[in-house]
């Protein structure tokens, strides 16, 4: 009975539903899924209705209404919220926890590596020769041995924290 209620309407309500959808401000397939909502609904509660056409013109008038008036209520957003480029609490969660997990392995570190990854990653900004001159080496020693420690690092960090993230 349901199934030929269905397909008896169809071409009828897809015909209503372009017609008033977009004086509503709503798509058509929007309307149809209403209606056809409000039909299961009515189906479950009082039966088929007896004028099944009338029935659904009428209920495509109410939708399409209450269409026009939610959608005089809502406002746009100034900006597409998906498009927000600061980044959000979660983030700076997974942020700070990828920092931890970098600051533990420079400090598991063999020999003078943890120093001079922290002098490379001090927010002072040190030049190769500052960081020579802490550390008690020669400058043109200093790539070969950060190149060393790095790779010590690399080993030592999970994926997750040394994995690079696309950056552009």
């Amino acid at each position: 009975m349901t199934h030929d209620l269905v397909a008896t309407l169809h071409p009828l309500l897809t015909a209503e539903a372009s017609a008033e959808a977009y004086a509503a401000g709503g798509e058509p397939g929007d309307l149809e899924q209403a209606v056809w909502l409000r039909l299961l609904e009515r189906l479950e509660t009082e039966g088929p209705p007896l004028d099944p056409e009338g029935w659904l013109r009428r209920a495509v008038r109410a939708e399409a209404r209450r269409s026009r008036r939610t959608s005089r209520l809502e406002r746009p957003y100034q900006g597409e919220p998906a498009d927000d480029l600061r980044a959000g609490p979660e983030q700076h969660v997974l942020t700070a926890a990828r920092y931890r997990a970098l600051r533990d392995a420079v400090r598991r570190l063999p020999g003078r590596c943890p120093r001079l990854l922290e002098a490379l990653l001090s927010p002072k900004d040190l030049t190769y020769r500052e960081i020579a001159g802490e550390l008690g080496i020669s400058q043109g020693s200093l790539g070969p041995e950060r190149s060393r420690c790095l790779g010590c690092l690399r080993r030592l960090l999970p994926p997750e924290v040394a994995a690079c993230e696309a950056r552009g």
